[in-house]
C-alpha cells in the first residue's frame, strides 16, 4: 500500500492555548461592554437633522467669493498657511529626531538600558496631545502660526524618532563593518554607511509624517495656532454654512493633493 496515501494523524489540540484564546475573547467582550456602559448617551437632539442639512447645503452651495480676495484672510491664504505650518513643523522635527533615533536604537549601544531610556523619553514626548502642546505654546509665544509650528515640531519628534530608530535597527551590519575594517571611525560609519543606507527610510517616514501634520495643522487652528482651523471655527460659531462648506472643500482638496504628491515621491524612492 502506498504510504503517501495514508492520512496523517490529527495534530493534538493544545488545551492551554484554546483556554487562553477563549479567555482573551471573553475579556475583550467584557471590556467592550464595560466601555459602552461608561458612555452617557443622551440621544440625538431634535436640531441635529437641521444642522446636518445646513452643513451639507453649505458644501453643495459654497461661498466661492471666499476662495481668494487678496486680503490674506481668504481660503487660499489660510490653506497655504496650514501647509507652511505642517512643512516647517515636520522639517524641524526631522532634524531634531536624528540624534534621538540613534539614542533609542538598541543596535547602536552595548548596554541595553541606554536605548531603553531613549525609547521611554520618546514615549513621553508622544504622550502629549498636539492640542495641549498648541495651547501651551500659545501661552509662551502667543497665538498664531509660530505656536502651531512648535506644537507640531515637538510632537512629531516622538513619532519620527521612533520610526527612524526602527529603521536604524533594521540596517545590516555589513556596510558598517566594511567601513570599520577600512580604518573608519564611528563618525565615518555614521556618515558613510548608516546615513546613506538610511536616507530612503528617513525621507519616506518624513513624508508620511508630513501627511499627518497637514491634518493636524488644520485642527490646531481651532485653538488659535494658525492655519485654516481658525476661520473654520469662526464660521461654525456664526453658522455661516456656505463659508463652512468652502473651507471643508478646500481642506479635502488640500489633503488629496498632498497625499498624491507624497505618495508619488515615496514610490520614486522605493
Amino acid at each position: 500500500m502506498d504510504t503517501s496515501m495514508k492520512k496523517l494523524p490529527p495534530k493534538p489540540v493544545d488545551q492551554k492555548k484554546r483556554i487562553a484564546h477563549w479567555a482573551l475573547a471573553i475579556l475583550t467582550v467584557l471590556l467592550i461592554v464595560w466601555s459602552c456602559t461608561g458612555i452617557d448617551f443622551g440621544g440625538i437632539k431634535q436640531t441635529a437633522g437641521q444642522i446636518a442639512g445646513a452643513i451639507f447645503s453649505g458644501i453643495f452651495h459654497p461661498d466661492w467669493s471666499y476662495v481668494y480676495n487678496g486680503t490674506g484672510e481668504d481660503l487660499v491664504s489660510q490653506l497655504w498657511d496650514t501647509v507652511c505650518i505642517a512643512f516647517l513643523g515636520t522639517f524641524i522635527s526631522a532634524i531634531i529626531s536624528l540624534p534621538f533615533a540613534f539614542w533609542a536604537a538598541h543596535t547602536r549601544h552595548k548596554k541595553w538600558y541606554v536605548s531603553r531610556v531613549g525609547k521611554i523619553v520618546l514615549a513621553i514626548i508622544r504622550s502629549f496631545p498636539e492640542i495641549v502642546l498648541a495651547l501651551m505654546f500659545i501661552k509662551a509665544v502667543g497665538p498664531g502660526s509660530a505656536a502651531g509650528v512648535l506644537a507640531l515640531g515637538f510632537h512629531s519628534v516622538g513619532m519620527l524618532a521612533k520610526l527612524f530608530s526602527e529603521a536604524i535597527e533594521n540596517l545590516e551590519d555589513g556596510p558598517n563593518e566594511a567601513v570599520t575594517a577600512a580604518g573608519g571611525s564611528k563618525t565615518n560609519v555614521v556618515m558613510f554607511s548608516i546615513l546613506p543606507n538610511l536616507l530612503p527610510a528617513l525621507i519616506s517616514n518624513t513624508l508620511y509624517r508630513f501627511d499627518v501634520s497637514i491634518r493636524s495643522a488644520s485642527v490646531l487652528g481651532l485653538v488659535g495656532a494658525g492655519g485654516i482651523g481658525y476661520p473654520l471655527i469662526i464660521a461654525l460659531q456664526y453658522r455661516q454654512w456656505n463659508r463652512v462648506g468652502i473651507i471643508l472643500l478646500g481642506i479635502i482638496i488640500m489633503v488629496i493633493v498632498i497625499d498624491w504628491i507624497s505618495g508619488w515621491i515615496r514610490k520614486k524612492l522605493v
